[in-house]
């Protein structure tokens, strides 16, 4: 869009006395709420300039038909219409399909070791990155049927420009590009990495592991999760008050030995990484072999395959502890002289216990809490015979 032409629609709405300018077209800015042109903010006193982009009509469009339903059905077939002309690759009305003229001269420069923050384009390689996640959390929320964003901090949100900042240095440091996306009820965020040196791409997860159990018990518990996942998976486990990277192995290496992620069998696992790679395209628009499709490539894979399988782990309610039989007691011995009463002193359980932690079910095989082993604590009290 053309700022001088948007400014002229705010002074004819300030005339005219309306509360608000509304723009639709394919760009999707940076951060929800900003606007993709940038105008003289003294027209922004009066009248206030906001943006949809056709992908989040479209998106809003599916989620409203779709998953929240319309009752009229002269409206939902009005809607579906809709729906089926933005949807049509000739409408012109969804794609992002360009990371900028800059992007090529940016990850030139990445790979050269030459990159400089104050060069030119390399903004607007950082906005066009963030209005990537932007489409990629709208596309999979709409095959979702669920609001799909990305995760920004109360700062960010306030001051954009901060985000900006950040994702330049890191750009200019490391050489790549960072965001993450929130999908609602999954484990955790979903860290999409473009690492522009390596020209790869790498989505990752944070799980927080079983807070009871052995180490290798623990580490089962993800890798039964992952039954059906890809072997290439990098899974990479976390102790407790632990320091740098974790050990870390490849998801095959891992179903058959799981102490392969247990450095230190008396340090307590408390999270997990699971990460999977993929190569990164270098062109600038879409197709084979360009960033835009692989970075929407290794978002649905890895949710696909990853992220949707994938549950936090809940601690095993409490059991009650059965009540004895009255007739359960030792036959030699008066029944009179039996105590049957349950005693806070008994065992929770009237098994033996190995202590093993997590079982396949979540519960909690753990070992008689006062001491008293559990053979002893199913028998009955003897009294001892009053004297004659």
């Amino acid at each position: 869009m053309v700022a001088e032409q948007l400014e002229n629609y705010l002074d004819i709405a300030r005339d005219h006395g309306f509360d608000a300018v509304l723009t639709i077209s394919n760009e999707i800015p940076a951060v929800a709420g900003q606007h993709p042109t940038k105008v003289d903010r003294r027209k922004l006193r009066k009248v206030a300039l906001q943006h949809l982009s056709w992908t989040n009509v479209l998106t809003e469009a599916v989620m409203q038909k779709e998953f929240r339903g319309v009752a009229d059905p002269d409206q939902a077939w009005i809607l579906g219409e809709l729906i089926r002309y933005l949807e049509h690759p000739r409408s012109g009305a969804l794609e992002f399909d360009d990371m900028g003229e800059s992007w090529v001269a940016t990850r030139n420069a990445v790979a050269a070791g030459t990159l400089r923050p104050t060069d030119k384009g390399v903004s607007e390689v950082t906005n066009r990155f963030d209005a990537l996640l932007r489409f990629a959390s709208l596309r999979l929320g709409r095959q979702l049927g669920t609001e799909v964003t990305p995760v920004l901090s109360r700062k960010e949100l306030a001051d954009p420009s901060l985000r900006t900042q950040a994702l330049l240095g890191s750009l200019v440091e490391h050489g790549t590009l960072t965001g993450a996306i929130r999908i609602p009820d999954t484990v955790g965020e979903l860290v999409l990495t473009a690492d522009l040196h390596a020209s790869r791409i790498t989505c990752h997860v944070d799980i927080d592991a079983p807070r009871e159990g052995r180490p290798t018990t623990r580490v089962n518990w993800l890798v039964r999760q992952l039954k059906n996942a890809p072997d290439d998976l990098r899974v990479e486990a976390f102790v407790a008050h632990g320091r740098g990277v974790g050990a870390a192995e490849l998801l095959v290496a891992v179903r058959e030995n799981p102490s392969v992620l247990v450095a230190d069998p008396a340090k307590e696992l408390r999270s997990f990484r699971v990460a999977k790679s993929s190569p990164m395209g270098l062109k600038r628009g879409r197709g084979r072999g360009t960033f835009i499709d692989a970075v929407l490539g290794a978002v649905d894979a890895f949710y696909g395959e990853v992220m949707q399988h994938l549950k936090a782990w809940s601690a095993a309610p409490p059991r009650l502890r059965p009540e004895p039989e009255p007739g359960d007691h030792r036959p030699h011995v008066p029944a009179a002289l039996v105590s049957t009463a349950l005693s806070s002193q008994d065992g929770a359980q009237t098994q033996p216990s190995n202590g093993d932690g997590p079982t396949d079910d979540g519960s909690s095989e753990s070992a008689d809490a006062a001491g008293i082993g559990n053979a002893a604590a199913s028998e009955p009290i003897i009294l001892p015979e009053a004297s004659p």
